[in-house]
């Protein structure tokens, strides 16, 4: 059974820095594209970074480009989204998925076959 068990969220005021984690089980984590998603109330989910498994190729989305760090480690199976200059626009909850197919850095949801519950990000104003 796949899990994926994301952490570290929480709230911060704006400017500040937030890191969350996801730590993966019962998946070949080491060939596995990982991704974050955000979702804000009343929003469609967007993506956020993503991260692919063969040369860590990278892939951010405009509106986190610079602030954003998305890195993995597969000697521990985790993935972490180090978060800086945050704004109270990356207000969301913050999701981490898993592309058990693919060595791209695919940026829509469709691709990814396993989703992580979600950690809320609140930033202050």
């Amino acid at each position: 059974q796949v899990q994926l068990v994301e952490s570290g969220g929480g709230w911060v005021q704006a400017g500040g820095s937030l890191r969350v984690s996801c730590a993966a089980s019962g998946l070949t984590f080491s060939t596995s594209t990982m991704g974050w998603f955000r979702q804000a109330p009343g929003k469609e989910r967007e993506f956020v970074a993503a991260i692919n498994w063969r040369d860590f190729i990278t892939r951010y989305s405009d509106s986190v480009k610079g602030r954003f760090t998305i890195s993995r480690d597969n000697a521990k199976n985790t993935v972490s989204l180090q978060m800086n200059s945050l704004k109270p626009e990356d207000t969301a909850v913050y999701y981490c998925a898993a592309d058990k197919s693919n060595y791209g850095v695919s940026s829509t949801g469709i691709s990814y076959d396993y989703w992580g519950q979600g950690t809320q990000v609140t930033v202050s104003s």
